[in-house]
């Protein structure tokens, strides 16, 4: 089956083309530096002939919020147009938990345009709402620092490890469309200033970790609600403290 990844180069993209390859899948990692652009929309025709599964990993290269709003709009529309033009049987999207919950923040006004400009297509899709990646941990860290300290919210958050996010990308891709959202997330729930500490610890980084409850997250405060799932997520096996280890093998 031809599939082809939207962000195919990116954490995400390339972990997801990879697992899908090696279950002998026709995949195309699509990105602007491959000739397909979908703010254009050079490429796209061509990529996505004979295309039984589109999955969109792409995102915004910024966070200013016209910015961001104009990127997934655009992108969107665009990726969605070819799509329905190639018969495309399955649109996969990776989203964010609490998207929803944090429109006071232009990135997750641009996540929620994304989301809905999907569900109008026509076209059967599948939505993935995955909560923040361990990965993201130290850009948090560097956002919130103020002097010798770091200053992050205690709110609730449920992280995955990247790789846990790419196998269910890839087995959603192989699967029916749910023609509604699934949420994905980490195996512990813990607070945000208490994951951090635990990284810059395991990091040797002597910054000091304050729960501040004015910290914001991507322009918006938190609660313990903002970022965690709801019911019956599907949870990543991977735990902090393995990924940890593993990133420090690598």
């Amino acid at each position: 089956m031809k599939i082809v990844i939207i962000g195919g180069t990116g954490l995400i993209g390339a972990k997801t083309v990879e697992r899908l390859r090696e279950q002998g899948h026709e995949v195309v990692a699509a990105s602007p530096a491959s000739g397909v652009d979908t703010i254009t929309g050079k490429g796209l025709a061509e990529a996505l002939a004979g295309a039984k599964v589109v999955v969109d990993l792409a995102n915004s290269p910024s966070f200013e919020d016209a910015a961001v709003l104009e990127f997934f709009e655009t992108s969107g529309r665009n990726l969605l147009r070819a799509e329905a033009a190639a018969a495309v049987a399955h649109h996969v999207a990776l989203s964010v938990v609490g998207t929803d919950r944090l429109l006071e923040s232009g990135y997750f006004r641009g996540k929620m345009a994304q989301e809905r400009l999907i569900q109008a297509s026509g076209i059967p899709y599948t939505i993935v709402r995955s909560t923040q990646f361990f990965e993201f941990l130290g850009r948090i860290a560097q956002d919130g620092s103020v002097g010798n300290a770091v200053h992050v919210s205690s709110a609730l958050v449920q992280p995955i490890a990247s790789d846990d996010v790419a196998d269910v990308m890839a087995d959603v891709a192989l699967g029916a469309p749910a023609n509604g959202t699934l949420e994905i997330a980490g195996p512990e729930r813990v607070p945000l200033d208490e994951l951090i500490r635990r990284f810059l610890r395991a990091s040797k980084d002597a910054h000091e970790v304050v729960a501040d409850p004015d910290a914001l997250y991507f322009g918006v405060k938190l609660d313990d609600r903002s970022l965690v799932p709801g019911e019956h997520p599907r949870i990543g096996p991977t735990r902090f403290e393995a990924w940890l280890d593993a990133a420090a093998r690598r």
